[in-house]
């Protein structure tokens, strides 16, 4: 019994003593991982409209006042609603960040309770939040190249409400997909 406790003891105190250790290689494995789906995703969001200028200007021409104003709205109104968005996606991202100082801070109460068995599953919980954590940036490396993909795949056409309103869809989706990346994350580890 005496050998069982003492045994307990060094594993708590060798996970504790080295928890910045731990920490650190899973979010290098996690690192390793979002840095080799950035060498595949190397596409860019911008659009080439130059070729389409020209006969979007010879077809605002043709439209009359009212028309014009129409557009002009809806490109304002996308304008304020791309540019709340991406203040969304920023925060989102800002946040994923101080998730994981917070998850970093606090990592030796977890991994203390790794060594006895009715709090062990609080460490091992954890370990698997960190993983979840490392698998939601390949998750928004995989969103962001997505979206890529669709942004450059937008044609500009003599229609420009149906351009507007596909790059304003394509940012939504991107929102909301780095919404859902954290869920996914924690699904696929089953962390809580």
């Amino acid at each position: 019994m005496f050998f069982k406790w003492m045994m307990k003891a060094v594993i708590a105190i060798y996970l504790v003593t080295n928890t910045f250790d731990i920490v650190m290689a899973i979010f290098d494995v996690g690192q390793h991982i979002v840095s080799s789906s950035a060498g595949v995703i190397n596409t860019s969001t911008n659009i080439d409209i130059a070729s389409a200028i020209a006969s979007m200007v010879d077809g605002l021409d043709l439209l009359s006042t009212a028309e014009l104003a129409t557009i002009a709205l809806e490109t304002v109104l996308v304008k304020i609603s791309i540019l709340a968005i991406s203040i969304i996606i920023t925060v989102i991202l800002y946040g994923r960040m101080i998730e994981i100082y917070l998850a970093i801070s606090i990592a030796a109460i977890p991994l203390s309770t790794m060594a006895n068995r009715e709090w062990g599953q609080i460490g091992s919980n954890y370990l698997r939040s960190l993983v979840a954590l490392g698998i939601q940036g390949f998750f928004i490396m995989v969103c962001v190249g997505i979206y890529a993909v669709l942004v450059g795949s937008i044609t500009v056409t003599e229609n420009i409400h149906s351009t507007i309103f596909s790059i304003l869809t394509y940012t939504v989706i991107l929102c909301f997909a780095l919404i859902k990346t954290s869920g996914l994350a924690k699904s696929v580890m089953n962390a809580h």
